[in-house]
């Protein structure tokens, strides 16, 4: 336990992170210490492991470090002791770790395996508190391409164009495409408006010939296939 006024250097020398970093490496420390290292300094009767542990706070047990993204650099600013420069490194320090995970997550996305689409996108999309829809390209053998942004805000058929949606496909020479969007409540039950904008979609990559094999919503450590739910027919109805 803290007491006001304690700092690193009143810590035994096993309990410092960068000390602990030194003997026994990165990866025996818990998110705090590493934010810790990384914050390096914290306010007057603060120590910043401390400070780390209030910002990890902020974030909820489900949060982990990639969820920093997520955090505004006003809501982080709230923190005393981080300011603007502090709160950007912050909200990098959360990027890295989604574009690391993604990276290593990249060679086993799979069309047919909706998890693994879901999985890839969940740190990203999960926390954010406004819908935004991303589509998703693939080749022949069903192997990942990229993803495109496609739109920010709300999901709607008119804010989402068919053309973009197509041409990023064909720009990529995608065989198959996947739409994917967030809830920000959470719950991924797709509403009407999903549904509609999915058969929209559907419809015209089949008189492109690339077909919308999936629509994955995102909620918060969860998400509904269309495709697994059986809602990628023109007939289908929720």
């Amino acid at each position: 336990m803290y007491k006001k006024g304690n700092t690193m250097k009143d810590l035994p020398a096993s309990e410092r992170p960068y000390e602990k970093c030194l003997s026994f490496g990165p990866e025996v420390l818990s998110d705090a210490e590493l934010l810790a290292i990384i914050l390096r300094n914290g306010v007057q009767g603060t120590p910043s492991r401390k400070l780390a542990e209030e910002i990890l706070l902020r974030l909820g047990p489900l949060g982990g470090l990639p969820a920093l993204k997520n955090i505004s650099v006003d809501e982080f600013t709230e923190i005393p002791g981080i300011g603007k420069i502090k709160a950007i490194q912050l909200q990098c320090i959360g990027e890295l770790g989604i574009r690391i995970s993604r990276t290593k997550m990249h060679a086993s996305v799979r069309l047919t395996s909706p998890d693994s689409i879901a999985d890839y996108f969940m740190e990203e999309m999960r926390m954010l508190d406004h819908e935004v829809v991303k589509a998703a390209y693939f080749d022949t053998k069903g192997g990942f391409i990229t993803s495109k942004d496609l739109s920010s805000g709300t999901v709607s058929r008119s804010v989402i164009s068919p053309r973009e949606f197509f041409i990023e496909a064909l720009k990529h020479r995608a065989v198959y495409t996947v739409i994917l969007h967030n809830h920000p409540s959470g719950d991924p039950a797709p509403s009407t408006e999903d549904l509609q904008l999915t058969l929209q979609l559907v419809r015209a990559g089949r008189l492109l010939q690339i077909p919308v094999y999936d629509h994955i919503i995102i909620g918060d450590h969860c998400y509904t296939s269309f495709q697994e739910c059986g809602y990628m027919n023109d007939d289908c109805a929720l």
